[in-house]
């Protein structure tokens, strides 16, 4: 399987295959289509709760990515995350997002679970 992260602030490359955008929120100052965005399953996206809490800085990378796949775990976000994989089985899957360091994202944890 071939998957990568990229931010969605960079111009998309043919080499990036399918392009599906891992926030919940769509990221600022991007049009829909400079973005290139082929799929956006938001219900696999780290819940509002969540991603406040590692924003405002209370938690580590490691309790956040726990406490990410246990919510990945639900019916309806694993549904999705086996959706991704089954691009990713078929091409290049590129995950984008807006965040700033995507090592130490949810994109890094879903690029993990991907592979």
């Amino acid at each position: 399987m071939s998957v990568r992260v990229r931010r969605v602030y960079e111009p998309p490359e043919s080499a990036d295959g399918v392009r599906v955008l891992v926030d919940r929120l769509w990221p600022r100052g991007v049009s829909k289509e400079a973005a290139r965005v082929d799929e956006w399953p938001k219900g696999m996206t780290p819940s509002n709760e969540l991603r406040r809490w590692y924003h405002a800085g209370e938690g580590s990378y490691e309790e956040f990515a726990r406490r990410y796949e246990a919510e990945l775990a639900a019916p309806e976000a694993a549904e999705l995350l086996d959706h991704v994989r089954s691009l990713a089985r078929a091409g290049a899957v590129t995950l984008v997002t807006a965040a700033k360091a995507p090592e130490v994202s949810h994109a890094a944890v879903l690029a993990r679970l991907l592979d």
